[in-house]
């Protein structure tokens, strides 16, 4: 053989062993890298089979490890998972669960959605599509968090549970202890007309006098109580003298957060209505006058900086007088803000929510 060609083919076998040796590398990097990731991580090719996922992933979905390998497709793994009741949401729709899902994973838009577990645990899940078509999937464990918006939605049905209490105990109050103060009082009152002599005249007058002491006292204490009937719920310092009727429009996809606020405005004298999402908040909007609309960003289906830019777009084109827009976010970093700014939000305050600052938010947005 001409040596020339010995050398290029040796040269040539040398370039493919190195380039096979930095494939392998690169692979081992990468994979190194996912299973770094404490959150769950699968990836899937154009026909949704498994390629890759990281230990916390198989850790997750424990109950169906043995099923992954690659090549097999993802929507078998969730048909085994319903058969052996993984997915507590999935019983008695199993047809219509998994169609859902297939649904969702042919979009893979980034759109976050939960899933339950049998054991109790809940996930909040991401996909997005890759460049080849693929699909690379997250799944975080938000158990903890659901715990905390449950244990704060128990605790404000258990205020609204004692302000009742507290009303109905008031309420007896009143009249078991105002009836025989009103009866002493009377009684007192009548004694005077009759013939008395001077010691008892003096003594009617103490017991009207110390009726009187006991009335006041009793009054006092009760007024206070039913003047003190909010404090279960949030304080309203520093809300605008003239909250008394304002129409506020509430966007939050968290059921708490929007009785929270719900129960602010109206503690205030203001009339809230609240929607759960963006594209319900702009078609709200849109059927009603609100004074003020307050907007959360992080929203299904349409979030905060997409309804604000929808408003403020239906507002040029229609000519319909600006309606004032504060975005409630837990995102409050400068570039967090101009965004708001940006999509013609008037103002924006952080999460959690402080009364003072919400009032002052909604005052500023109104002009006053």
């Amino acid at each position: 053989m001409n040596p020339w060609r010995r050398l290029i083919r040796y040269l040539a076998r040398d370039e493919i062993a190195r380039a096979e040796t930095e494939a392998r590398v690169a692979r081992d990097r990468l994979r190194d890298a996912i299973e770094a990731i404490p959150e769950g991580v699968v990836f899937l090719d154009a026909e949704g089979r498994y390629i890759l996922w990281n230990a916390s992933y198989a850790q997750i979905y424990h109950r169906s490890a043995d099923l992954f390998r690659p090549g097999a497709r993802l929507i078998d793994t969730l048909r085994e998972g319903v058969r052996r009741g993984d997915y507590p949401d999935a019983i008695g729709k199993e047809e219509a669960w998994l169609a859902d899902r297939v649904a969702k994973l042919a979009t893979a838009t980034g759109q976050r959605h939960e899933q339950r577990l049998a054991d109790g645990r809940w996930l909040m899940i991401e996909e997005r599509r890759t460049s080849d078509g693929g699909v690379i999937g997250l799944r975080v464990d938000i158990t903890a968090l659901k715990r905390q918006a449950a244990a704060l939605e128990q605790a404000l049905a258990h205020a609204e549970a004692a302000n009742r209490a507290k009303n109905e105990f008031l309420a007896d109050m009143s009249h078991e202890l105002r009836t025989p103060l009103n009866g002493v009082s009377g009684l007192a009152q009548a004694l005077e007309t009759t013939a008395l002599d001077p010691h008892q005249q003096s003594l009617v007058g103490d017991i009207r006098a110390s009726a009187q002491q006991l009335e006041q006292l009793v009054h006092g204490l009760l007024d206070y109580g039913e003047a003190d009937l909010a404090p279960s719920q949030p304080s309203v310092t520093g809300a605008p003298a003239d909250g008394e009727g304002v129409r506020v429009l509430v966007a939050d996809d968290n059921p708490t957060n929007r009785k929270v606020l719900e129960l602010m405005l109206a503690a205030a004298g203001a009339r809230p209505t609240s929607v759960e999402n963006g594209q319900v908040a702009v078609e709200a909007w849109r059927a009603a006058m609100f004074d003020v609309v307050l907007m959360d960003l992080r929203m299904p289906v349409m979030d905060g900086l997409a309804a604000i830019r929808a408003i403020r777009a239906e507002e040029a084109e229609t000519g319909r007088a600006a309606t004032p827009v504060v975005v409630l976010s837990a995102n409050t970093a400068p570039e967090d803000r101009d965004a708001s700014a940006l999509a013609g939000a008037d103002g924006h305050i952080g999460k959690p929510v402080r009364p003072d600052e919400l009032f002052a938010a909604i005052g500023a947005a109104l002009g006053e």
